[in-house]
């Protein structure tokens, strides 16, 4: 949908409307002006980012293309696994789901749900959130406090990642100014040159504010709002699953638990309440 999206940008906006008016692309293309701007914005860039921030940027962007991995699907599969483990844990105590989510890969239970498995971040968030109840080291309320913590420090590094870019993108016309004005300072040395010569160096120096506002509001402006709205729906999946981890750790019924966890996903997301009825049926008759 992204590569989609930047088609349009460049088919419609730019060479539609340019090549209507009667422009040619050709007066488009001046890679000088190009490399000012993207040599500038990336030493920008580089310049305000840690070696992580740069890292989770570049999996931000990569993610832009490929698309969130926390589907309707993935979600069907979390509240499929959590109820089997809730439904052990309630059925045989807390010590029984211990080897399930200290070791997932070799887990009988995680292994029914192959899209949550190769997904490392989650089999680590679960473990991470059911080890202090199984251990006894923590209770309830002060395990929801360090799921609360984690998936805080998960925001704030998503949001670095995204601020950066952000801000690079707002530098953007700025370079393509400091581009133009390099053009017209060339421009100003063949001063005294043909009249076709001076037009083609005044316009090359256009291009250069041309090409900052385009990237700023046309690429990267959109990719940074992408990235963060991305990085939502990461943290909703995050929190929903922190409601279900801490619903085994509670008094309610697995089922009960499953329920009100399902209640808090978005409409994009969440499972009718007909397939959840499925997804447990399917569970108790394994």
């Amino acid at each position: 949908m992204i590569v989609i999206a930047g088609c349009i940008i460049v088919l419609g906006a730019v060479l539609g409307g340019f090549t209507w008016a009667g422009g040619h692309v050709a007066a488009l293309i001046h890679p000088s002006e190009v490399l000012t701007i993207g040599g500038a914005s990336l030493g920008a860039l580089i310049m305000m980012s840690s070696k992580k921030v740069l890292i989770d940027l570049c999996r931000g962007l990569v993610a832009t293309v490929k698309g969130s991995p926390y589907t309707r699907q993935l979600y069907a599969d979390l509240f499929g696994l959590a109820y089997e483990i809730h439904r052990k844990a309630r059925k045989d105590g807390l010590l029984a789901i211990e080897a399930h989510v200290n070791d997932p890969h070799n887990s009988d239970l995680f292994k029914k749900y192959p899209r949550i498995l190769k997904n490392h971040h989650i089999t680590q968030f679960l473990s991470d959130g059911f080890g202090p109840m199984i251990d006894g080291s923590a209770d309830a309320a002060r395990t929801a406090e360090l799921i609360e913590t984690e998936i805080k420090v998960m925001e704030q590094e998503h949001h670095a990642a995204v601020g950066v870019l952000q801000r690079t993108a707002d530098a953007l016309p700025g370079f393509g100014i400091v581009a133009a004005v390099l053009g017209i300072v060339i421009t100003m040395g063949a001063i005294d040159g043909p009249v076709e010569e001076i037009g083609h160096k005044v316009g090359a120096a256009l291009v250069g504010t041309f090409l900052g506002i385009l990237a700023s509001y046309g690429f990267l402006g959109p990719l940074a709002a992408r990235m963060e709205l991305l990085g939502e729906t990461e943290s909703a999946f995050f929190r929903t699953a922190a409601s279900l981890i801490l619903g085994c750790g509670g008094e309610c019924a697995p089922k009960v638990a499953v329920e009100q966890a399902r209640r808090g996903v978005g409409s994009e997301f969440r499972p009718e309440r007909a397939q959840l009825e499925k997804i447990i049926a399917a569970c108790d008759a394994a």
